[in-house]
């Protein structure tokens, strides 16, 4: 699966959104295996935090001047999020950019493979819980919905994926949707969600 994901990630054309009003940022999304299945970790956020409070999100963040580039953004914030070391990390490829809708992002998709077990240190300022959930959970067409959420006051469409009492939607969720289609045209060419 990694390897077909990695060559599939190589040969896509990104598309980039250009807008100098918004705000670079990168998020990191980590694939491991658990329980011989592959899983993907998502964090809770706290209240704390400037934007997108309590939502459930990649790890990530903004561009900062001492990020040469996107990925470096995403795995200093994984980092500094979860305590997940940049050098555990082996990173598979990028997604297209997804513009944000309630704040001022345009945020760049990485896509890594984390090793599991992993001791995290999670930064209780902009973490509240890590969230693991099988990717093979994600794709079942129960999981989603679509529907509007409220932001800023504003209608905006939007996807839901639900697992056990968490509601993945906004951004995350958009990017969450490119990411399985990318998979579930992985497993439809005969790749396997489980490992050996």
């Amino acid at each position: 699966m990694i390897d077909r994901l990695t060559q599939t990630l190589a040969q896509r054309s990104i598309k980039r959104v250009f807008d100098t009003k918004r705000t670079a940022a990168a998020v990191l999304i980590p694939c491991y295996v658990k329980d011989g299945q592959y899983h993907l970790l998502f964090i809770q956020r706290t209240d704390r935090v400037r934007d997108h409070k309590s939502q459930i999100s990649f790890p990530g963040g903004a561009c900062e001047s001492i990020d040469k580039t996107l990925a470096d953004t995403a795995l200093r914030e994984a980092e500094e999020e979860i305590g997940l070391n940049r050098k555990d990390v082996k990173v598979l490829g990028e997604l297209d950019d997804m513009a944000t809708a309630g704040t001022n992002y345009v945020i760049s998709p990485i896509v890594g493979l984390i090793p599991y077990p992993y001791r995290f240190k999670v930064d209780e300022f902009e973490t509240d819980e890590i969230i693991e959930v099988p990717i093979a959970a994600l794709l079942d067409e129960k999981c989603m919905e679509e529907g509007t959420a409220l932001v800023d006051g504003k209608a905006v469409d939007s996807y839901f994926y639900h697992y056990g009492n968490k509601v993945i939607w906004g951004a995350t969720a958009r990017i969450l949707k490119q990411f399985l289609e990318i998979i579930s045209g992985l497993v439809a060419q005969g790749a396997h969600l489980e490992t050996e």
